[in-house]
């Protein structure tokens, strides 16, 4: 049986994590997904400083060998390393922590209270929801109705020089 692209994912996170880690990166998402007929491997790294081209190659030449060697994926993939940029989506508990009093933005599934965005300050992710602050008004989104959340970057806050 097929193993599902969720558990691919996570297998390749518990593999891959280790020597993430020991290069001294975060390893900030793993996705394995189906475009059209090809399938993509995208291993999303991150570390304070911000990530280089050349800290792409490094991880992708020292976690390719590991994914030869243990061969978690039965079909042909591209493996892509790449880092979250600049405006990136939280998915887990420790993204929406590491970003809380920073700008969002929540794309919702259906309209609530009649719109199907929000954008706020990140008050907290709970069980129930997401909570921003829009302006001092706390907006509670229920979490199964947030298609995607992702952090909104300030260009009007660049110094021109």
């Amino acid at each position: 049986m097929k193993k599902s692209t969720k558990n691919i994912a996570s297998a390749v996170a518990d593999l891959i994590g280790p020597t993430v880690s020991e290069l001294d990166y975060d390893l900030w998402d793993v996705e394995y997904v189906k475009e059209g007929s090809e399938y993509y491997l995208r291993i999303t790294i991150d570390r304070e400083e911000g990530i280089t081209i050349d800290d792409c190659e490094k991880v992708h030449r020292a976690i390719d060998p590991l994914l030869d060697e243990a061969d978690p994926i039965e079909d042909s993939y591209h493996l892509e390393v790449s880092s979250p940029g600049i405006e990136r989506e939280l998915k887990y508990d420790w993204h929406f922590d590491e970003f809380v009093g920073c700008t969002v933005e929540a794309k919702l599934y259906a309209p609530l209270n009649g719109a199907k965005s929000f954008v706020g300050a990140l008050v907290s992710r709970t069980d129930e929801g997401v909570t921003l602050d829009q302006s001092g008004t706390a907006v509670t989104i229920p979490n199964d109705n947030i298609a995607k959340v992702q952090t909104v970057f300030d260009f009007d806050s660049i110094d021109e020089e």
